[in-house]
């Protein structure tokens, strides 16, 4: 990651989002590597992360090296709240179009939450409560989101998260979910089959070009969400997840 001055920027105020966007991008980091990769002498950089620490947004690891703090996922929360509503017309359409329930889901530290959905109208369908956290490995919505991502944040996340099976379709080796998000990133859009639960099929694409990770899905039972509706599903996704992309950055313009 390369820094960005902002011409009119205040300079710390822009020291002090880098530091919180290379420790987003990394995990963990120490003073000696926060410093060179800002290239401020290591006294100046730890002024900057005391503050981000006692504000909350930036916390000390018990061997002394730094992550993003818990302050983060609070705002993170009120962030989302301001974007389900946004996105639940196009929840509506894609369950109206598919009839399936749609998902709204964004990455929250190294899982997945989901905050939005628009149910099916038949009566056997699928429901997921809204603040509902998963793994990313074993989720559409979730290899949506980290096929947007490079290997090595993927491999971090992972790492940190665990790859447990929820069921026995599960991807729980690194090196075959690496090749699983190689093949959405040439079609464009991720399946779920069966593995956060059996039974269920889902197809997921990514909001493209907002600021936080996020993606969309419908799901449904495996006996109706077929290939058959994702020739439909899928268009009907990336059409939807555009339009959500395109009303998200109207808003934060």
């Amino acid at each position: 990651m390369v820094a960005t001055r902002i011409s009119g920027g205040v300079q710390s105020v822009e020291r002090a989002f880098y530091l919180l966007e290379l420790l987003a991008d990394s995990g963990d980091l120490s003073l000696t590597e926060l410093s060179n990769a800002i290239d401020l002498p290591a006294p100046t950089t730890h002024r900057f992360l005391k503050t981000l620490v006692s504000l909350g947004y930036v916390r000390q690891l018990p061997n002394r090296r730094y992550g993003l703090g818990l302050g983060l996922v609070r705002l993170a929360g009120r962030v989302d709240a301001q974007f389900g509503p946004i996105a639940m017309p196009h929840l509506d359409t894609l369950a109206r179009e598919t009839g399936e329930s749609a998902n709204l889901a964004v990455l929250e530290g190294d899982m997945v939450v989901y905050i939005g959905q628009s149910p099916s109208p038949h009566p056997m369908r699928m429901f997921t409560e809204v603040g509902h956290r998963a793994h990313t490995h074993s989720t559409g919505v979730g290899k949506a989101i980290l096929a947007q991502l490079p290997d090595d944040q993927v491999a971090r996340i992972v790492q940190r998260a665990g790859m447990p099976a929820a069921t026995e379709r599960t991807i729980t080796d690194v090196a075959k979910l690496r090749t699983e998000l190689n093949r959405i990133r040439r079609a464009g859009y991720a399946t779920d089959n069966g593995e956060q639960e059996n039974g269920v099929f889902c197809y997921a694409v990514a909001v493209p070009d907002v600021p936080i990770s996020m993606a969309i899905s419908i799901s449904g039972p495996a006996f109706r969400v077929t290939k058959e509706l994702g020739k439909k599903a899928v268009p009907l996704l990336i059409s939807e997840a555009t339009a959500i992309s395109q009303e998200l950055l109207g808003v934060l313009d």
